[in-house]
């Protein structure tokens, strides 16, 4: 199984056909546990504003643009930092 940094590498490099287990793995490791809201998954971000991030499953992959939402709430985290 691969680990976290080596699943955010791979989105970074290509935000398409992203295994929807491997994005809710990233999510838990940055944004901690989930909250269930009918088919997506919601994880609070610590800023003011929209603080959530919405992932799917479809078809067991990620959807690339949900994907694209969780790299830059990534960056925006680390450049808090």
């Amino acid at each position: 199984m691969k680990g976290t940094d080596e699943i955010l590498e791979g989105i970074r490099r290509n935000p398409g056909g992203i295994r929807f287990a491997e994005l809710a793995r990233i999510c838990e490791r940055y944004f901690g546990e989930p909250r269930q809201r009918g088919s997506h998954l919601v994880y609070r971000t610590p800023w003011p504003g929209d603080p959530r991030i919405n992932i799917q499953n479809a078809g067991g992959l990620a959807k690339a643009y949900q994907v694209r939402q969780v790299i830059r709430a990534i960056e925006r985290l680390e450049g808090m930092k």
